[in-house]
């Protein structure tokens, strides 16, 4: 509640504000509540509103599987607010600023918090009397989409995962440049972690934290080619992330010894006939941190104090999402596919007397795919109504041990999947 009034008077405060200063203040936002029921137990977050895959099969005393069976829940977590201001031109450039907050929290513990989504600066350079064409150069500075998440090309689907684990979908704090040419774009950025943490181990647990980022010393770095016309938009993107896999903070002893991941992808949108169609190909590298698939193994050897070595393992993810754009029925459909490039492969590195902790997200995984129906009718006044249906698939590997090696193998019986029925309204304003 004091949460709140402190919310109220400030935009109390801000509204007097904006009659006496040279800045602009235009707000937005929405209101979503949603309705979803799930068929089987899924591994995904908050409340399980952003679905991953399904659980695999647990059989209790009796043999039955406690992941079959069907729950629901309806929530409105991703009410959301944003202001964005504008203001003089500073150093040649037009300035602005955007901030964003939603109530889903941070994390599962926090959710019906106020969550920070988006707070950045943005600085542009225009030449000819800043049309779009001759955009030159952009500088924004604070917390914005991810860089492997191309917002321009992101599936409209209804849950809050917005096409994840197949397509990335996280924030994070960042300095980003981007220059236009001639239907070119090159964007470069530099990005820190907050919400969205790698996974290691802090003190000898295995965790999420900041901690394993920070101490590497490195910003995620990420690089992007673009072409843009008035009717298709195509790049690739190539992503590059350094971590320090062990952390310890209680004053033992370690050895600095990062560890670096890359991660390749192809996009693309093209609209044609009152239709958009939207792709991507993802060669990920661990890309846990981005709501995606992907980790690594971390060996640490015991009796050699606080040796370690760490190996990725690889998803290729391929999407497409289809969707009119025009009138009031708006029918959609998202197509996903990902495929784990080491299942099979032993899931060790090195030798002697070893602990193994694999770390992130579907390493038993040996295939998922999801098909995702959507109809939305809009009112064209700011109200939506939309109904969807989601199943996805999940293909969970055997667990073998081999000598000193774990592996997974495939396992008939362990292919599950879950179907999803959702629905919502959309009150923008």
């Amino acid at each position: 509640m004091k949460r709140t009034l402190v919310l109220l008077v400030l935009l109390v405060q801000l509204a007097q504000l904006e009659a006496q200063t040279p800045f602009n203040f235009d707000w937005h936002g929405f209101v979503n509540p949603h309705y979803y029921a799930d068929s089987r137990s899924v591994v995904g977050g908050r409340e399980d509103m952003m679905l991953f895959y399904p659980k695999p099969i647990l059989r209790d005393s009796l043999g039955r599987d406690i992941n079959d069976g069907w729950q629901a829940d309806m929530l409105a977590i991703t009410a959301r607010l944003n202001l964005r201001v504008s203001g003089p031109d500073m150093l040649g450039a037009k300035t602005s600023a955007f901030i964003e907050g939603d109530f889903t929290g941070s994390t599962n513990a926090t959710i019906n918090d106020l969550r920070l989504r988006h707070a950045y600066i943005t600085m542009d350079w225009y030449d000819n009397q800043g049309e779009f064409r001759s955009l030159k150069h952009t500088l924004k500075v604070g917390q914005y989409w991810y860089p492997m998440v191309i917002h321009e090309i992101m599936p409209m689907t209804n849950p809050l995962n917005m096409g994840a684990p197949f397509h990335c979908y996280a924030r994070q704090p960042q300095v980003r440049y981007e220059f236009i040419s001639h239907g070119f774009e090159v964007v470069a950025a530099a990005c820190w972690q907050l919400d969205n943490m790698s996974q290691g181990l802090l003190n000898g647990l295995p965790t999420s934290s900041t901690q394993f980022a920070r101490h590497s010393l490195v910003p995620e770095l990420n690089a992007q080619l673009r072409y843009l016309t008035e009717h298709l938009f195509v790049g690739a993107a190539v992503n590059l992330k350094t971590i320090q896999p062990m952390v310890n903070t209680t004053g033992l002893a370690l050895e600095p010894n990062p560890h670096t991941s890359f991660t390749w992808s192809l996009f693309g949108r093209y609209r044609f006939g009152g239709v958009t169609v939207k792709a991507q190909a993802l060669l990920n590298n661990s890309l846990y941190e981005g709501c995606s698939m992907g980790g690594y193994l971390l060996r640490t050897v015991d009796g050699v104090p606080y040796q370690y070595a760490a190996r990725d393992w690889h998803f290729d993810t391929y999407w497409l999402d289809l969707e009119r754009n025009r009138g009031h029925w708006r029918p959609g459909l998202f197509l996903g596919y990902g495929r784990n490039r080491d299942f099979g492969t032993p899931l060790s590195i090195g030798a002697g007397t070893t602990t193994d902790y694999a770390l992130g997200r579907g390493f038993d995984i040996e295939y998922l795919w999801r098909l995702q129906p959507r109809l939305t009718y809009k009112t064209l006044t700011g109200l939506d109504f939309t109904a969807e249906v989601e199943y996805t698939c999940a293909a969970y590997g055997r667990e073998t041990v081999v000598g000193p090696d774990r592996l997974y193998l495939h396992d008939p019986d362990g292919i599950v999947g879950n179907l999803r029925l959702s629905l919502s309204m959309v009150y923008s304003f």
